[in-house]
């Protein structure tokens, strides 16, 4: 990164930034100007206007609503209620039908659009149920997350559901189990929470292995919700969907079969990549019934500068210096904004730039209200940045893709990107940050010195809003066949698989070896649910096979 804004040496003062915030409610107005009004300010302000090189417009888009189907407890539909909504989307209500009836469903539809309350609604109704059971805990549901943050904001969000409720919730206990939890806390969330919200590297290592620890949990086990699951691709994709089809085994050894709720991005054929993660057939839900406000999609290619790279190539500005001086001309316009960067270091970096302009321009008390968020902080310092950003407290923050998975942060105007994140999936993701109260919002992309942005900023159509993306993963990846993630765990009814072939690939640490490795695919025996889709299991003696490479065989 060239640091040619910067004053000698100061590329280095990190350590001048504060995340001591003040947690006071600020109300925030709508946003006064529509998104090509403020967009225009922004480019025609100190010689931009060429640097804008393209814009894309997407129109308003009204609301379509629907009724909630019939199984949905009255105490949820009242919390529901209590939140301000009269009626679900059309496709919240097709969701949560489809999953009461017991289906595995996969909700993909735009940003903003209530994927949570698709899934939320049928899942506290049954664990409402559930508490009626003699043990207090007759189902149960496991949320599992990419990002810490993500959890904590279905957290809250539940909880927000459950004090609209005044009391008729209370008995549905929800906790989060993760790195952050502290060891006495969680005894409590094995023993009583009926909702358990978690990441995908707890669930391996520290639920599965112990699952005998969690029998009551797992036995009682009616849904589990994969949040932003787009987001699983590539080898850690794979390997997530052999934790799921461990986690299926598991629940299987103890009588369950849980149904899967999923939420993604816009993608193009989510049903098959939804299939492919859990090993089992799901319904996809792809028409989006929920309003959208006008939203602005720019792209901005930062100017060349008097610096020479190798051969004499010309240097343009770096793109977290051009996006410091866009955070804050829009923070001096009472514009609340998050400016996403591809680094923890360029986080701070760009909130350390637009907090001295701001003093400069505006004061010390403008200057406190732009922050940094990214990993690395503390889970207090983590928290009070997040209620800070709701309240309204801060005006602008920088951030890493920490807050790009569905975090609810409502009231946000702009949202500018530091150099693309790599895939359109997480382009719109962070894209659709903004406007999630149904205003106006403005997107723009601010092209980093490097041929791919380059390229993206003069082919607009490449990173169009009506491309869709599939993520690109297989969960019969050789490099993900070890015993760790797939193989049945210790104790556990499920046969321990003999194998008939020569040796394992490199890097292989089973014991033995078939051709077909650890994840080789589980089929039910006939007529079972799931038979033949993956590895579904119908009872104590399941038949083991797989495809594997060319000449080897699955053994049972």
């Amino acid at each position: 990164m060239a640091f040619n804004h910067l004053r000698p040496g100061q590329h280095d003062a990190l350590g001048r930034i504060s995340i001591a915030l003040m947690t006071d409610l600020v109300p925030m107005k709508p946003l006064p100007d529509s998104p090509a009004t403020v967009l225009s300010r922004l480019s025609e302000a100190g010689g931009r206007q060429d640097r804008l090189t393209h814009t894309e417009h997407i129109p308003s888009r009204a609301a379509r609503f629907a009724e909630w189907p019939e199984g949905i407890r009255p105490e949820v539909l009242a919390a529901v209620r209590g939140i301000g909504i009269d009626q679900p989307w059309t496709h919240q209500a097709k969701a949560a039908n489809l999953a009461m009836s017991g289906k595995s469903v996969v909700i993909a539809t735009g940003t903003a659009s209530g994927k949570s309350l698709g899934y939320l609604a049928p899942v506290l109704s049954d664990l409402l149920t559930g508490t009626e059971a003699a043990n207090g805990r007759g189902a149960t549901c496991l949320y599992l997350s990419p990002t810490k943050a993500l959890a904590a904001d279905q957290l809250r969000r539940t909880g927000e559901l459950r004090q609209a409720a005044d009391g008729a919730l209370a008995r549905v206990r929800a906790a989060a189990y993760d790195g952050d939890t502290p060891f006495e806390e969680r005894e409590w969330v094995r023993q009583y929470a009926s909702l358990v919200l978690t990441n995908p590297d707890m669930l391996h290592r520290g639920i599965l292995p112990a699952h005998a620890r969690w029998a009551s949990f797992l036995r009682a086990l009616r849904y589990v919700v994969i949040d932003e699951c787009h987001s699983y691709r590539g080898v850690f994709g794979s390997h997530v969907a052999q934790v799921l089809r461990r986690l299926r085994r598991v629940c299987a050894r103890y009588g369950a079969e849980p149904v899967f709720l999923l939420a993604s991005a816009t993608s193009a054929e989510p049903g098959l990549t939804a299939g492919r993660l859990t090993g089992l057939p799901v319904t996809e839900v792809t028409d989006d019934g929920s309003p959208r406000g006008e939203t602005v999609f720019a792209l901005w290619e930062p100017p060349l500068t008097e610096l020479h790279g190798e051969q004499g190539a010309p240097v343009r500005r770096s793109a977290t210096a051009e996006a410091a001086d866009l955070l804050t001309d829009l923070v001096l316009d009472r514009i609340r904004t998050v400016a996403f960067v591809r680094s923890r270091r360029g986080a701070e970096l760009l909130a350390v730039i637009a907090q001295d302009r701001l003093t400069e321009a505006a004061g010390s008390e403008t200057a406190r209200r732009v922050a940094a968020y990214r990993g690395g902080y503390l889970p207090e310092e983590r928290r009070a940045i997040e209620r800070a950003l709701h309240s309204g407290r801060l005006l602008g923050l920088a951030s890493t893709s920490a807050l790009e998975l569905g975090v609810d942060v409502s009231g946000l105007d702009a949202v500018l990107l530091a150099g693309y994140p790599g895939t359109r999936s997480s382009l719109w993701q962070q894209a659709g940050r903004a406007g999630r109260g149904g205003q106006g919002a403005l997107a723009v992309l601010i092209a980093r010195d490097d041929p791919l942005d380059t390229y993206l900023v003069h082919h607009p159509t490449r990173c169009s809003a009506s491309r869709s993306s599939r993520p690109c993963w297989t969960p019969t990846t050789p490099m993900c066949w070890h015993r760790t993630c797939a193989r049945p765990p210790p104790n556990s009814r499920s046969p321990s698989p003999t194998w008939t072939s020569s040796a394992p690939p490199a890097g292989c640490c089973c014991r033995s070896w078939s051709g077909a490795g650890c994840s080789g695919t589980v089929r039910a025996t006939a007529g079972a649910p799931g038979a033949g889709s993956g590895p579904g299991v119908s009872g104590p003696r399941t038949a083991w096979t797989s495809a594997g490479p060319a000449g080897h065989r699955y053994a049972s």
